[in-house]
């Protein structure tokens, strides 16, 4: 055992992988992202207009921050953060930049087809903040300590993508509390899940948590300020199209997932 583990129980508990543990804490994680949403809702009614900047940075810049410090707190207190950024212990293979290649493609066509005049330069700024921290936050949850804690529990690989997969889609079925109806909110657990097996996939072929980072970064985004502010014409339709063929891209190369990691951290796939 490391010197963390010698000196805690907290962290004794957390280095004995058990697949249940992920959903523990993603639950926590939820339940304290949520409070720290909560504690912003005073600050809402100064900022009522949705499509402003402050708005964005109330309701989801400060909270997210808040959630990403909270998970790098937790990565220091139980010694996994040098794992955590440090190069994956399994291959990639080269078929896995499909993945990378499809979300990476239609988040450039949507920025490509935003009105940035109508939409301001503080809101555009502000939701790249947003997206930066969402895409830090999300991504260090499910593919750096989910995948951890699946893969140490010595579950093969494609156990450890739908586990990750499905996470970061039930961290989204929260929006059922915001008001969000349920049938938008059913359809957007699809979508998430099969972004998170491309988001796992980003890890793989890439061999760092700072690819899908980055790629989750521009995807939030790009989605929000091409739907809220479209250009118009084909290219734009086209653009829209990115959910479902993130969806279709996700559910066909999930099932050529291969490989395990063994309790040393070094492995090989197919």
């Amino acid at each position: 055992m490391n010197g963390v583990d010698k000196r805690f129980g907290w962290a004794r508990f957390w280095n004995r992988a058990r697949w249940w543990k992920a959903l523990i804490l993603a639950g926590a994680y939820l339940v304290l992202y949520n409070l720290a949403s909560l504690s912003m809702l005073p600050f809402v009614s100064a900022v009522p207009d949705p499509n402003s900047a402050g708005y964005v940075f109330v309701v989801f810049v400060v909270p997210i921050f808040i959630g990403g410090a909270i998970l790098m707190a937790f990565g220091a207190s139980v010694g996994w953060l040098r794992d955590l950024f440090g190069p994956q212990p399994i291959r990639g293979r080269g078929w896995m930049w499909i993945a990378i290649g499809v979300v990476l493609v239609f988040n450039v066509l949507r920025f490509l087809t935003i009105d940035y005049a109508a939409a301001g330069l503080d809101y555009v700024l502000t939701w790249m903040l947003a997206g930066l921290l969402i895409g830090f936050a999300e991504e260090v949850l499910t593919r750096g300590y989910v995948v951890r804690i699946m893969r140490k529990a010595g579950h093969p690989e494609i156990a450890v993508a739908l586990v990750s997969a499905a996470v970061f889609a039930l961290l989204h079925a929260t929006n059922l509390l915001t008001g969000q109806a349920i049938v938008p909110t059913l359809l957007q657990l699809v979508y998430t899940f099969f972004f998170g097996i491309c988001m796992y996939l980003a890890l793989r072929v890439t061999g760092t948590l700072v690819a899908p980072i980055l790629l989750h970064a521009s995807t939030d985004p790009s989605i929000f300020l091409q739907a809220t502010y479209p250009t118009g014409g084909p290219l734009a339709a086209f653009a829209g199209l990115g959910n479902i063929a993130v969806i279709i891209t996700g559910l066909i190369l999930v099932f050529f997932v291969r490989g395990r990691v063994q309790d040393t951290w070094v492995g090989t796939s197919t």
